[in-house]
């Protein structure tokens, strides 16, 4: 049973699976801090200093607290400016994925239209062979036609 456990486990689908996710996790975080660090408050600074971080619409009239972390440990809330954040996280990571695949494609389709390169000339030895035959065939033609017409 280890042996096929080993056996599974380096198999490539696996491996490349294994590291796709290592690197998807990664690649959120860095998407999620750009998101969060650069875009938002960009975005916020553009509206008159909008913070999406802390939109929400109470959900009980015993919530009374301006920011979401303390809205919510006063009761439930609707979170609506982390949703916000989200789909423009979304819709970013959806545009570099978008360009990442159409880089790949171009790359794939420059490899399928390389030139085809001509063969190499003849070697002498080659081309000695090649007269040597067609001599050979030239001479017994005439043999095969006067068999013919007897």
């Amino acid at each position: 049973m280890l042996n096929e456990f080993k056996a599974f486990i380096m198999k490539g689908n696996v491996m490349d699976l294994a590291v796709g996710v290592i690197i998807g996790g990664a690649f959120g975080a860095i998407t999620k801090s750009l998101i969060g660090d650069v875009i938002m408050p960009v975005i916020g600074a553009v509206f008159g200093g909008l913070d999406f971080s802390n939109y929400f619409a109470p959900l009980s009239s015993a919530i009374t607290e301006t920011t979401l972390e303390a809205a919510k440990e006063q009761g439930a809330v609707l979170a609506y400016g982390s949703f916000i954040t989200a789909v423009i996280n979304f819709v970013i990571l959806g545009f570099i994925v978008f360009m990442m695949v159409k880089a790949v494609n171009n790359l794939v389709k420059k490899e399928e239209v390389k030139p085809t390169v001509a063969p190499p000339a003849p070697s002498k030895d080659q081309v000695l062979l090649a007269e040597i035959r067609d001599a050979l065939v030239a001479k017994s033609a005439p043999a095969k036609a006067r068999t013919k017409k007897k």
